[in-house]
Order: structure tokens, then sequence, then C-alpha cells
């Protein structure tokens, strides 16, 4: 079972509707088929979801697709003082050997790089997360397949 969670302080709230206007440019744009609400289908790259949950500046839930490898949703939700970020969820076939060895790493960088754009635009100097190197090496492995 994955638990993996991310948080961040930040002043304010309405810090959970902004997350697609704010998602970070370096990674493939989180795209749905409407507005953010309950329904709402699509993804980032090749991970697929659906909203399954949504209360306007609390909280957002995203459930995986079938056969993405991974059972489960994450959430992004506000919290005393910040937001939080957790993905949970059940690894079967490819996703148990790429979980451990790529996606985590591809994972937590791209939600941290998503609080760093949170943390500026709630006005806070910050210095920006660094990618690991091998969270290098995956992303250039995938530019060249692709």
């Amino acid at each position: 079972m994955i638990e993996n969670v991310h948080e961040r302080r930040l002043p304010g709230d309405g810090w959970v509707d902004r997350v697609i206007e704010l998602w970070p440019r370096a990674w493939p744009p989180l795209v749905l088929d409407r507005p953010l609400g309950v329904g709402a289908d699509g993804g980032h790259g090749f991970v697929r979801y659906r909203c399954t949950a949504y209360e306007p500046g609390r909280r957002v839930e995203f459930t995986f697709a079938p056969g993405l490898g991974l059972v489960g949703a994450h959430v992004l939700e506000a919290v005393p003082g910040g937001v939080r970020h957790t993905l949970t969820g059940r690894p079967n076939g490819w996703m148990l050997l790429g979980w451990p060895l790529a996606v985590r790493w591809l994972h937590d960088a791209l939600i941290e790089d998503l609080l760093d754009s949170l943390s500026i635009a709630a006005g806070q100097d910050i210095k920006r997360a660094r990618w690991s190197w091998w969270v290098r090496v995956l992303r250039a492995g995938a530019r060249r397949l692709a």
C-alpha cells in the first residue's frame, strides 16, 4: 500500500481551486474535460483520473482510472495553515516496479513543484525545490522516448 503525503504552509485559503491554473509548466499539463468538479475526467501525461469529490476551496479528490496500475486516489486539501496532497493506492501490474523505481520520484518532484507554484502565488519568498539526479535522468529518458 502506498501513502505519499506532501504539505506546505500557505497563508490564506482558496489554494485548492487554483491547482490547474498554477500547475508547474515543466510537467505535462493537467487537463480536464470540463471545469473542476465531480465527474471531470482528465489527467496529466499518462496518469488518468476522474474527480470523485470536490468541496470548493477545501478539497478535491481524483480517483485513478482503471488500467493505470494503481488503484486509489490523490487528494489536495486545505489544512490549518496550508495545503496537503495525499496519494493513497495499491499498485498492481507494471506499477509494482514502476512506482518505487520511477513514478514515485517523478510524482514527488511534480508535487513539490506544484507546492512551490502555490507558495510563489501566495507571495512567499521560497527557494524552489531542486530535482534529484534520478528525476533528471528519468525526465531525459522520457523526452527521448517521446
